[in-house]
């Protein structure tokens, strides 16, 4: 027996411990501007007047990008203090918000907030990127600007 075909029947012998796989569903296309956003953050980047990550917020519709530098060790409600001036308050309340499964986007905080405000709050698949590919297409184009624009120093990428 070669190593191939004791592959094969040790891999047909072996038991299923999850459930069957799915198709991805794609996402629901806005049905105007401003309706739907995501949002993820970029981390651990080198200091630049005190800030170390940018939370980027990409509206689904016109696929227009925000970028707000901010600070790695923030809070829900310093999260949500954010939001409300960067984006509800010039663009109003969208109806639903993409976000990764992070502490500060599941904390219960937050989910009472979307509650209050009748925000429809949908998670992203953990370790799918393609469940929100939108957004991370602008960090990978955010990044490489960075990248090319910023000194070799490294610390001016807020400005």
């Amino acid at each position: 027996m070669n190593y191939l075909s004791s592959f094969q029947q040790r891999s047909r012998n072996k038991n299923i411990h999850h459930k069957k796989f799915g198709l991805l569903k794609p996402l629901q296309i806005p049905s105007g501007p401003w309706n739907s956003l995501s949002m993820k953050f970029i981390t651990q980047l080198p200091l630049s007047n005190n800030f170390d990550s940018i939370l980027v917020v990409v509206y689904r519709f016109s696929k227009l990008g925000i970028f707000i530098p901010d600070y790695g060790t923030i809070t829900a409600l310093e999260l949500a203090q954010i939001f409300i001036g960067h984006v509800f308050y010039k663009h109003g309340l969208p109806v639903s918000i993409i976000s990764d499964r992070g502490s500060l986007f599941v904390s219960s905080f937050w989910k009472n907030l979307f509650q209050k405000l009748k925000i429809s709050r949908d998670l992203s698949t953990a370790f799918h990127p393609e469940t929100d590919g939108q957004t991370e297409r602008v960090n990978q184009i955010l990044k490489q600007y960075l990248w090319m624009y910023v000194s070799y120093h490294q610390d001016d990428w807020n400005t």
